[in-house]
C-alpha cells in the first residue's frame, strides 16, 4: 500500500501500489499524479511539464522511496522559492514503491484562490 499525506491540511490517501489510473498532470505516480487523482490541490501552471516550480513541494517523509530527481528538474529547482535539501517538484517526485510518504506544499505556493478554489479552503 502507498500512504501519502498532504500537510499542512493533513489530507491522507491510501492505494494499492501499482493501481492508480494516471490523470496526464505531471509523471504517472508523481506526487502531482496523485493529488489530482484525489482532489488534492497542488498548484502547476504548466500543467505538470516541469516548466514551472508552482508544484514545488518539500519531502518530509519517504524521501528513500522516491525517484531521483534527474536534471531537468534540478535545473528548474534552482529557481524554486525558498529551495531547502527536500525541496522536489510535485510533478517530477515519483513514488516509486509502497510506503508511506508526506509532503508539505509550502504556504506560498498555496494558490486557491486564484484558481477558483473556495476562500474557505485557502483559510485552512
Amino acid at each position: 500500500m502507498v500512504r501519502v499525506t498532504f500537510m499542512p491540511e493533513g489530507r491522507t490517501v491510501e492505494f494499492e501500489y501499482g493501481t492508480m489510473p494516471y490523470d496526464h498532470h505531471g509523471k504517472p505516480m508523481s506526487f502531482l499524479d496523485v493529488a489530482e487523482n484525489y482532489g488534492i490541490f497542488l498548484d502547476h501552471a504548466c500543467g505538470g511539464s516541469c516548466a514551472c516550480t508552482t508544484c514545488h513541494i518539500w519531502i518530509k517523509e519517504g524521501a528513500k522511496g522516491i525517484s531521483e530527481a534527474d536534471d531537468d528538474e534540478l535545473d528548474r529547482l534552482d529557481m524554486a522559492a525558498d529551495l531547502q535539501l527536500n525541496s522536489r517538484l510535485g510533478c517530477q517526485a515519483v513514488i516509486t514503491g509502497p510506503g508511506s510518504y508526506v509532503v508539505e506544499i509550502p504556504k506560498w505556493n498555496r494558490n486557491y484562490v486564484q484558481e477558483g478554489k473556495p476562500l474557505a479552503a485557502a483559510e485552512k
